[in-house]
């Protein structure tokens, strides 16, 4: 059984958090200390304050480290920088920005790359998938001048979010419908009258804001054209293969095994130079794969700690009117989220609660849903030590300012207002169901007792 925690149970966690948010808003800079060191300096927190033998702290700590998704999630980002760095040594990505400025005007990228992206994590199911797919394109179209980098990461990373939100086979998904037993099509059409419009809006800011960029002189490397349709033949196939809804791992093998290929044909390197060039995209990754390591291994040090159970007392106690109700469950799985680095599992940890308090006041499941996949892609497209912006900061060689990518993350900041007033006036006015009959006494429904047993 997991402890029942308090307030210390949490404290390596605002360690990490405090560290890494601290000396990036001292410096500038949220990338000037790496960020594995600020969690390396939770984790020491986490050794000295949890009150087990070290064997025991040390066994939760690689046991977090282990885990499944955490480990998958680190070898995507291995093939994520290999890929991205031999389509670069073999031309690819010239060959791809040369005939996207042919044949589409630069106005239009953004707007292009936001509903591209929106297309491919929807079918995949995957907001990192279509990030690790389309960031090579992405970060060429900006590197050779065709548009602001912070606009065009700003549509790839939200419109990957948006995909993911909406699409039915992905693990936020099936996390948040399983968690409170509603059916995916019922939380797919609860979710959309909030996701779609925020993305209309999203997508007419974008319009404009690429009519206004100015876009600087643009010199390519010269592509002989009889190669220019065969280089860029891997790019096509990894975003053929995500479309089709085939694991990124194996499309980014896929698409990797072909560039090589292409680049020994083309004499683009020597068997050699392309070991070489592999192993500098495995090490170019090499900070958000320790990043996601700690991350794991801290997070479920501090749920076996009881940091969780804590943070779910505290949020209830919140909870004394119908708004609350709705922000108690938004604010939960953001809190869990911003901890633990991952909507998917924020969503899991959330989940139990979040039904109860369904239960108790007779919300529909569906909007519950709605309400934790919601908040869990707007923190985790937030968050500087996330999956999706980290892959964005290290494939861009860190030239990709955080500070100007939120600053871009439109549809991000659209959504949250617009759920907000979703949920907490249009939807107030149908009663959630039977909302309006809220025990105002619910709080104490959820004791330190009764907690201890989900």
């Amino acid at each position: 059984m997991k402890e029942s925690g308090s307030i210390t149970s949490i404290i390596p966690l605002l360690i990490f958090v405090f560290t890494f948010l601290g000396f990036g808003i001292y410096y500038n800079d949220f990338y000037a200390l790496p960020s594995p060191l600020a969690a390396i300096a939770g984790i020491v927190i986490a050794f000295l304050i949890f009150k087990k033998d070290f064997k025991s702290n040390l066994a939760d700590f690689l046991k977090g480290c282990g885990n499944d998704k955490i480990l998958m999630m680190c070898f995507i980002y291995l093939l994520a920088g290999a890929f991205a760095m031999a389509s670069k040594a073999t031309g690819s990505i010239d060959a791809i920005v040369g005939l996207s400025l042919t044949y589409i005007p630069s106005s239009f990228f953004p707007v292009g790359i936001f509903i591209v992206a929106s297309f491919i994590s929807f079918s995949a199911g995957t907001s990192v998938g279509a990030i690790v797919t389309l960031a090579p394109l992405v970060l060429g179209l900006s590197a050779q001048g065709a548009m602001p980098l912070g606009l065009t990461g700003g549509s790839l990373l939200t419109g990957a979010m948006f995909g993911d939100n909406l699409s039915l086979i992905s693990d936020t998904t099936i996390a948040s419908t399983q968690s409170v037993g509603c059916s995916m099509k019922d939380k797919f059409k609860a979710n959309s009258y909030i996701a779609i419009p925020a993305a209309f809006f999203s997508i007419i800011l974008l319009s404009f804001l690429g009519f206004q960029s100015e876009v600087s002189e643009i010199t390519l490397k010269e592509i002989p054209q009889n190669q220019s349709i065969l280089v860029i033949l891997p790019y096509f196939i990894v975003v053929l293969l995500a479309i089709l809804g085939i694991h990124v791992f194996i499309s980014l093998f896929i698409g990797l095994l072909s560039t090589i290929l292409i680049g020994f044909w083309n004499e683009s390197f020597t068997m050699l130079s392309a070991a070489k060039i592999t192993y500098e995209g495995f090490t170019g990754m090499q900070e958000i794969f320790l990043l996601s390591l700690f991350t794991g291994g801290l997070a479920y040090m501090t749920e076996k700690a009881g940091g969780i159970q804590f943070i779910i007392r505290q949020v209830n106690r919140l909870i004394h009117s119908p708004k609350t109700a709705i922000l108690g469950i938004g604010s939960l799985v953001s809190i869990v989220n911003f901890c633990v680095a991952n909507n998917t599992i924020a969503i899991l940890i959330s989940g139990n609660i979040a039904k109860k308090i369904t239960q108790e006041n007779q919300i529909k499941p569906e909007y519950t849903a709605s309400i934790l996949d919601i908040f869990a892609c707007y923190v985790q497209g937030l968050i500087p030590y996330g999956a999706q912006i980290l892959i964005l900061i290290s494939l861009s060689q860190e030239s990709l300012n955080y500070v100007d990518l939120m600053a871009n993350a439109y549809y991000l900041h659209i959504l949250l207002v617009f759920s907000l007033i979703y949920f907490l006036i249009i939807q107030k006015s149908k009663n959630l169901q039977g909302l309006e009959n809220f025990d105002k006494k619910v709080s104490q429904k959820y004791s330190s007792k009764n907690l201890n047993q989900l």
